[in-house]
């Protein structure tokens, strides 16, 4: 995924108050993919709203932007063990709160008003951040005629879905395929589309076919029955 892709910013802010003075440090970790060359840590401290130190990873080390931030900068870039760990917070950190990778569900739909293209759905659920890329591919290619999708829809509880829909006539021996681009993948997911009817569609058919023909077996036994046991009748008049 191109580094241009999507940047996403993860805060963490502490507080701290004393005799009406407030500080605080905000830890913010940006995304450009899920390798750790792809994320930055920064941590940046105020002191009633002015910024007087920052550390980036991509730096190295803490700058100091007021008199007492240079000298807090300078100590901190002598402490070892502290520079040690706020080095590592890409890994520790960072890397631990990359989201899991988004599920894609690609299915079919009955077109409507008797039209002889279908639909094809593919739904992409469980990701966040909110921003995303869903596009269609046909034997490779890009694919934009008869393309629409809904908006990225939120679930509650911090994840998101969305839907893309694509109306085509099967041809013999198309490949069409759904791709995904998220910041939590490494590379595009790639779904391509099985037109085979799925195992679960099989079964049903299957069962209800054995049902038919127990149905039909048992109505022919009896009907062989009724009719021997007819012949077998002796009709005695009545006088």
């Amino acid at each position: 995924m191109a580094p241009s892709f999507l940047s996403v910013s993860l805060l963490f802010i502490f507080l701290h108050a004393a005799g009406g003075f407030m500080e605080f440090v905000k830890d913010q970790c940006v995304f450009n993919s899920t390798d750790l060359k792809g994320i930055e840590f920064i941590r940046s401290t105020y002191f009633n709203k002015l910024q007087y130190t920052k550390f980036s990873s991509s730096v190295g080390k803490f700058v100091g932007f007021t008199e007492q931030g240079m000298k807090n900068a300078a100590a901190s870039n002598n402490n070892n063990m502290y520079m040690a760990s706020i080095r590592a917070a890409k890994e520790t950190i960072c890397q631990p709160n990359i989201q899991p990778q988004p599920y894609v569900r690609l299915h079919s739909e009955t077109p409507l008003g008797g039209r002889t293209s279908s639909m094809l759905v593919c739904s992409v659920y469980d990701f966040y951040p909110q921003n995303i890329i869903v596009r269609w591919t046909r034997d490779g290619r890009p694919e934009a005629t008869g393309v629409s999708s809904t908006d990225e829809l939120a679930d509650g509880d911090w994840y998101y879905q969305t839907h893309s829909y694509l109306e085509y006539t099967p041809r013999s021996g198309e490949k069409i395929a759904c791709v995904v681009e998220h910041i939590s993948l490494s590379k595009p997911l790639v779904t391509d589309w099985d037109p085979s009817m799925p195992e679960s569609e099989r079964n049903k058919i299957a069962i209800g076919g054995s049902g038919l023909i127990l149905g039909l077996t048992l109505s022919l036994a009896g009907f062989i029955y009724y009719k021997r046991k007819g012949r077998g009748r002796i009709l005695v008049p009545s006088y």
